[in-house]
């Protein structure tokens, strides 16, 4: 009987992971973070610029939009300032989301004719979006620096310190979300319109243009959605370390971290398992 280095079989058990193979190919991982840089930017005339218009144009949009026009509370911070914190949040982990959930779709093709742990397709997301989440984080620190020389009125606190996690909470929660979408995704082709605009939708329904304390003082027979939502803590705290404005709990951080846990770990299994025949039905 003939023995082989490697064996290649379905899996049969839910909680086999490969993980360990997941790790053996992290120079595959690298390869394909640098791929999606390269070939997203490789025919644009501004290139990675485009890293900074799109935080600044939004950020102006909503400073005019719901500062002035429609005079929305940013708890005595700089409006531009208030806004510029919760889209650099926003957008990391609507970024994770959106281009995880058709992870299926999109890499079909190579699913099919070479094997490697799949795992390490949406991973490579997560980390190359890390590399415009950095970006815009120094965009967001060379405001808060411009602001701080001009005397606004704002304090570090030491919340700030929790920053590392809040960046690992969002990456989870935008991964886990991200890989349950795409593996329903590939029955029901739907579901890929309906996060184009949902993710969107779900903004208004996070503390992105408002503080937490308006929508609980204004509205609040619903504020409940908005305070349960897992991305609401992340952003408040995120405020909260780096302009001493926002709401802090613990019990609030607890709550993110137990969801974001059970959604990523859930999205893993459920990817693992709609990976084995998903090529079947995209």
């Amino acid at each position: 009987m003939k023995e082989y280095d490697w064996s290649i079989e379905p899996q049969n058990k839910l909680f086999d992971l490969k993980l360990k193979d997941t790790w053996h190919y992290r120079d595959l991982l690298m390869l394909l973070v640098r791929r999606d840089f390269v070939s997203f930017y490789k025919q644009t005339i501004l290139g990675p610029l485009w890293f900074f218009i799109q935080p600044l144009l939004t950020t102006i949009m909503f400073t005019f939009i719901f500062g002035n026009l429609a005079g929305i509370s940013t708890d005595g911070l700089p409006q531009p300032l208030f806004y510029m914190a919760g889209i650099t949040a926003w957008n990391y982990f609507a970024d994770c989301l959106t281009k995880t959930s058709t992870v299926f779709k999109d890499n079909a093709n190579i699913f099919g004719k070479v094997y490697f742990p799949r795992l390490i397709m949406p991973l490579s997301i997560v980390v190359s979006n890390l590399v415009k989440f950095g970006v815009q984080f120094l965009l967001f620190m060379a405001l808060l620096l411009y602001y701080y020389l001009t005397g606004a009125d704002f304090q570090v606190t030491w919340a700030i310190t929790l920053f590392p996690l809040l960046v690992v909470l969002m990456a989870l929660l935008g991964l886990g979300s991200g890989m349950i979408i795409s593996a329903m995704t590939t029955k029901y082709r739907d579901l890929a319109f309906l996060v184009t605009f949902g993710v969107q939708l779900l903004m208004y329904a996070t503390t992105v243009i408002y503080p937490l304390s308006t929508a609980i003082e204004n509205y609040p027979d619903y504020a409940w959605v908005i305070e349960y939502n897992p991305m609401t803590p992340i952003i408040e705290i995120f405020r909260y370390g780096f302009l001493g404005a926002g709401s802090f709990s613990w019990d609030m951080l607890a709550y993110t971290c137990v969801v974001t846990l059970s959604i990523t770990f859930g999205g893993i299994l459920i990817f693992n398992k709609v990976e084995k025949n998903f090529v079947d039905t995209v």
